[in-house]
């Protein structure tokens, strides 16, 4: 025995730090761990959002290596996060939190199946993990679905056509199987769809994918299902949001797999590791949920855009190239990395006697792994809910092997400690390996840990070496849209935040305008939230206060048609409705403003212009301290508008309302 715990505190050694010295005894408990009277759920694997939007937005303009080393740092096995699952957006060209994903069907008699960028993500993780589930969810939808209503549901064999389009399309020119299909996050649900939808998805031969409802709360979906038998027939996976751990009895009874198919949404410091590492336990411990889905995947938007950071990682700087693995990578790898979707939970409990958790999965096959997580309650709050107090103690927790478990001999340990004193956490290290001795192992386990023992060998902990430092947006950026075969719809580092502003090519103009940038929205979408009324996308650094911006314009509406360049852009995503700034406007009725706000309500000056439509003109705006001035073709327009607030904010450019528009030689100074 005394052999037995010498083994026991080496291996634990780099975990909780020197023994306590004349301290009081550990709390002690036992658990049991046992497949004899069978198994507990199954797992369905952890996974993370791209999308909701425009989160991953940036990624795309990352140069080699370090656009890979993201990716495999996500997504390649046995490596980083190893995820199981990627749930991407489905582009409705709205507003979805970040900015607006382009849809494959902006208009009725439209289909593209290569805009934005989660094709290409949904390849990258693929090629790293053939065996990644995928999953497709609508946030909002283009206006031509609802005719004219904000509303997907009153024409829904049209929405079913649209969505099974676009699964269709994923394999058609992708080669992506689409394993799993939302209804409209975080929105009404409607049976007659869901019912629709299956039908439509049969149709097409499609019927190995699978549906989830409602991805918004545990009701009412679960009552409705309990009393609708045709709709509990065809709903695969009940999804809640942010369900705090806990399930409510009408999903239970609904024998349906639960997942939380959205959870996280928590700044990445070491703060929100302690979040993701509570909830990846809890989640099945309180709840029954076999699956936990973290928004987002991957930080790359513009940091001062809502919920900046709320990511596994970070990597919102593609002209550096620079990035950041942060702690919630590291803690997803200690459940990842040694489990598979297909494993099953053991039944227990899941409580520690001092506080925290723990499961265990097998894959039947004579492996076991086991999570366990001491995360305190200051050190795992989410964004949301509310958390309850509770608290954790320092506790000694010894472990019985029962069943085909018990003959394991010897278990793999990865440690990791959050360490919110000093700072230094030490994450996802292997420590010497825990011997089994008669189906019995104890481990002493401190506050804010992680730890997994497994039978698996296969752990890995792979680092490149550090990405290049962080750099400011270049101060001096110039645009001339000109690449005949881009390979994005979207130009770099311009992040739509009303709109979808995409490379175009001008077959009418054989001079310098062939290739643009041009506004595509031509009519307001089904939105997910209180989208602009004009059309906006921003660029650059949030700090800049002495900024000109220099651009071609072509209005293509007539009589009311109109855009603008501005500088100081204060506000995007959700609250892009609220947006100040100083905008530069240019109307197809000759006259000009300029306002201190995207809605044109604040007019700090206005007066004739004598632009037209149809034609090109370049405008220039120039903001020096509380100053601005603007010129069109290159003479003063006008001058010496006092400018109070903002006092910093990006560059954007923009159309008066869903109006195709042309951009052209974007320069900012």
């Amino acid at each position: 025995a005394a052999l037995l715990w010498g083994t026991i505190l080496l291996a634990c050694s780099c975990g909780p730090g020197p023994p306590r010295v004349g301290a009081a005894p550990l709390l002690a408990a036992t658990y049991v761990l046992d497949d004899s009277n069978g198994l507990g759920r199954e797992f369905d694997g952890i996974g993370a959002v791209s999308g909701g939007g425009a989160t991953s937005r940036l990624l795309v303009n990352y140069q080699e290596p370090y656009r890979s080393q993201i990716l495999d740092y996500l997504f390649k096995p046995n490596f980083g996060a190893s995820l199981h699952i990627l749930k991407v957006e489905i582009g409705g060209d709205a507003q979805s939190t970040d900015g607006t994903e382009p849809s494959h069907m902006h208009y009725e008699n439209d289909e593209n199946y290569f805009r934005g960028y989660e094709w290409w993500l949904m390849k990258e993780a693929k090629k790293r993990n053939p065996q990644i589930k995928l999953i497709g969810l609508p946030w909002a939808f283009p206006g031509w679905i609802g005719k004219g209503e904000n509303w997907p549901y009153d024409y829904p064999d049209i929405t079913a056509y649209y969505i099974v389009s676009w699964i269709l399309g994923a394999k058609q020119y992708h080669d992506l199987d689409i394993d799993y299909i939302g209804i409209w996050n975080e929105r009404a649900f409607s049976s007659k769809y869901i019912k629709l939808l299956r039908y439509t998805l049969d149709k097409h031969g499609l019927e190995q994918v699978r549906i989830i409802a409602s991805d918004r709360l545990w009701e009412p979906i679960s009552f409705v299902m309990m009393i609708d038998s045709e709709l509990h027939g065809v709903v695969d996976v009940i999804g809640a949001h942010y369900p705090g751990t806990k399930t409510v009895q009408n999903a239970i009874l609904t024998g349906k797999k639960l997942w939380s198919s959205e959870d996280y949404s928590t700044f990445n410091n070491d703060v929100g590791a302690g979040c993701w590492a509570r909830i990846l336990n809890q989640n099945y411990v309180n709840g029954n949920m076999t699956s936990t889905i973290a928004w987002n995947l991957v930080a790359s938007y513009y940091e001062e855009l809502p919920f900046g950071r709320c990511a596994l990682m970070t990597a919102q700087e593609p002209w550096s190239g620079h990035y950041k693995v942060e702690s919630p990578i590291w803690i997803t790898a200690h459940t990842t990395q040694f489990t598979q979707p297909g494993w099953s939970y053991l039944q227990v409990d899941g409580h520690l006697e001092g506080g925290g958790s723990f499961v265990a999965l097998t894959d039947g096959l004579g492996n076991l792994t086991i999570i366990i997580e001491t995360m305190s309650h200051n050190h795992s709050k989410c964004i949301r809910p509310p958390l309850p107090n509770f608290s954790v103690i320092p506790q000694r927790a010894t472990f019985y092997l029962r069943g085909s478990f018990y003959m394991v001999e010897t278990l793999q340990v990865w440690h990791s400690r959050l360490d919110f004193e000093s700072g230094k956490s030490s994450l996802f290290q292997q420590l010497h390996p825990v011997k089994v001795w008669k189906g019995r192992f104890s481990l002493d386990l401190n506050v804010d840990e992680v730890y997994t023992l497994t039978t698996l060998k296969t752990g890995w902990k792979c680092e490149f070496p550090e990405p290049p430092p962080p750099q400011p947006f270049p101060s001096n950026y110039r645009d001339d849209f000109n690449i005949r075969n881009p390979p994005f719809s979207e130009a770099p580092n311009f992040a739509d935040q009303t709109g979808v502003f995409e490379y175009f090519v001008n077959a009418s103009d054989p001079g310098d305008h062939v290739f643009t940038l041009r506004q595509v929205v031509v009519q307001r979408p089904i939105t997910w939230v209180s989208d602009a009324d004009q059309t906006i996308s921003v660029i650059g650094n949030f700090k800049w206060v002495n900024i000109t911006v220099t651009c071609d314009i072509y209005i293509e509406k007539p009589r009311d048609g109109g855009v603008f360049i501005a500088g100081r852009v204060d506000n995007g995503g959700i609250y892009v409705r609220r947006t100040k700034g100083v905008f530069f406007w240019v109307f197809a009725d000759g006259s000009y403003r300029v306002t201190g706000d995207l809605a044109g309500e604040e007019i700090l000056m206005k007066g004739l212009a004598g632009v037209r439509d149809n034609a090109w003109h370049t405008l220039t705006l120039n903001i020096q301290g509380n100053s601005a001035s603007g010129l069109l073709n290159g003479y003063p327009l006008w001058e010496n508008v006092t400018i109070s607030k903002p006092g910093n904010g990006w560059a954007a450019l923009g159309t008066r309302s869903f109006e195709f528009a042309q951009f052209d030689n974007f320069h900012i100074e």
